[in-house]
């Protein structure tokens, strides 16, 4: 039995090492610390909330950061990386369900953080509505949901009667009222979609401005019916929307997919996922996340498929969508049908979609490997934080958070329009349903670490309805664990 013993823990080493420095982290092999000394936060604003900003203006990316950096440094300073996690998790799948709304509860936008936007709409509104006083400016995008992350953006909409655009015209204003930082402005008038960036000055929230594009508001409230469909919905676009944005895979100019192309994703896998009930906020969300990840990451057949949301959801062969594309564009790697906008597809800009899916595999493996019963055999000190694995917040961010609570602290929340999703079951409810944690496992199954990595093959796509590779969840929630003991078992044997 100790040759037994020491073939599984030899195994388990062998996976660490072949995992532990993947290269979708694009992460340095030497450990740093992010920051040697973290500033107080600061009363009045300035820079010191940030030292050592990267040239890109993410504060949430971990570009070479070392991910290990808790095996280099003290247990204090690794847990300021997982700010969410205060308390000790269940084993496997029902602690990373814990973990999610854990990291909900701490990501959402809180009052503080929405009025501090809001002062940022009002300002610019102001600028606006002095020149044109019967402009009518709305807010869309994550905002306008609630689904924002602390240092996402602003999408604002100017509507009015211009023959074209005002572009200029509304630049040298904000330019006069010094509202954003020097050179942040930018006026991309050749786009799709021609709209102004610029950085606010006092608050450094990035905000984009575009003219009569109906679209936007029309997609911010296709997407509240949604959170109100589906209330796990803004569980998993939390974590998905950090897991890309600190990868810097949350642009599209970037060869990211937008969140809209994201959500659009998340809506798709709930409404054709072939167990679950995603209007039942008692489904486990680390089962989902875990699930999300295999579908978009090992067996969705980017090649030849594309997505489509309207009448209840379908996967359709991109040779049925060209039909409908009157833009004479062809469908794109990533190939979301705009739902709002039949004949436009959303994901046609995400040129760098196949690395999005190398990350999105790389989750999958990480987490399926974090909640299998070998692993809650042999823990060890990095692995503490099941999400941690995948998902880590700087300290940039955490600081920026704090300066926020302490100068907009007491102010009116932004917008009383914006209402919290519902709650989905605590791990009590969850658990209410078994009799034990084997019965929890069960239930969720773990996945095959040996899935196909490779794209689908053709003869997966036989029908518009079922053109794709499927999730593999009709076989997922059935196997993780009992082909995990399998694998074990046959290595055990091996050993012997």
């Amino acid at each position: 039995s100790q040759r037994v013993r020491k073939c599984i823990e030899n195994n388990v080493n062998l996976y660490h090492r072949h995992h532990q420095e993947h290269p979708a982290f694009n992460l340095q092999q030497i450990c740093v610390k992010r920051h040697q000394v973290h500033p107080s936060v600061p009363v009045n604003h300035s820079h010191s909330h940030h030292p050592g900003r990267r040239k890109s203006d993410n504060k949430a990316s971990t570009y070479g950061m070392n991910y290990l950096l808790s095996n280099c440094t003290n247990g204090n300073y690794a847990s300021t990386w997982t700010p969410w996690k205060t308390r000790k998790y269940n084993p496997g799948v029902l602690g990373l369900h814990e973990e999610v709304m854990d990291f909900y509860n701490f990501m959402s936008p809180r009052p503080e953080e929405a009025a501090m936007r809001k002062e940022v709409v009002n300002r610019i509104e102001r600028i606006i509505k002095e020149r044109w006083p019967t402009a009518d400016v709305q807010i869309f995008g994550s905002f306008s949901t609630g689904l924002y992350l602390p240092t996402s953006d602003i999408d604002l909409v100017v509507f009015g009667k211009w023959e074209r655009p005002p572009l200029q015209e509304l630049e040298q204003a904000l330019r006069k009222h010094n509202v954003a930082e020097p050179f942040s402005i930018k006026v991309l008038d050749k786009a799709t979609v021609p709209i102004i960036k610029l950085t606010d000055q006092e608050t450094e929230v990035k905000v984009d401005i575009s003219f009569n594009v109906e679209t936007g508001v029309k997609a911010a409230s296709f997407i509240k019916d949604y959170v109100k469909k589906y209330p796990v919905l803004p569980y998993l676009i939390f974590v998905l929307k950090q897991f890309l944005l600190q990868r810097d895979l949350n642009e599209v100019f970037t060869g990211g997919i937008s969140s809209y192309s994201l959500i659009l994703m998340v809506i798709s896998f709930l409404q054709l996922h072939p167990r679950i009930d995603a209007r039942n906020p008692n489904e486990n969300l680390g089962v989902l996340l875990i699930e999300f990840f295999e579908l978009y990451g090992r067996h969705f057949n980017y090649l030849k498929t594309g997505i489509r949301i309207k009448n209840g959801g379908a996967y359709i062969a991109k040779e049925e969508l060209m039909k409908a594309m009157t833009n004479g564009y062809r469908p794109s790697m990533l190939c979301i049908e705009d739902p709002l906008l039949p004949g436009n597809d959303v994901g046609r800009g995400s040129y760098g979609a196949i690395h999005v899916k190398q990350v999105f595999d790389y989750a999958y493996t990480v987490l399926s490997h974090a909640v299998s019963p070998l692993a809650r055999s042999y823990p060890n000190k990095d692995s503490e934080s099941t999400l941690g694995r995948i998902i880590r917040l700087t300290q940039e961010v955490i600081d920026y958070r704090e300066w926020i609570i302490k100068k907009w602290g007491g102010r009116d929340p932004a917008r009383t329009d914006i209402l919290p999703p519902k709650e989905p079951a605590s791990e009590q409810e969850l658990g209410s349903g078994g009799s034990s944690e084997e019965q929890q496992r069960d239930s969720v199954s773990p996945h095959s670490a040996d899935s196909p990595m490779s794209i689908s093959s053709p003869q997966q796509h036989s029908s518009a309805s079922s053109v794709s590779s499927l999730s593999g969840s009709d076989n997922v929630r059935k196997k993780l664990e009992l082909q995990r003991s399998s694998e074990v078992a046959q290595k055990n044997l091996s050993c012997l």
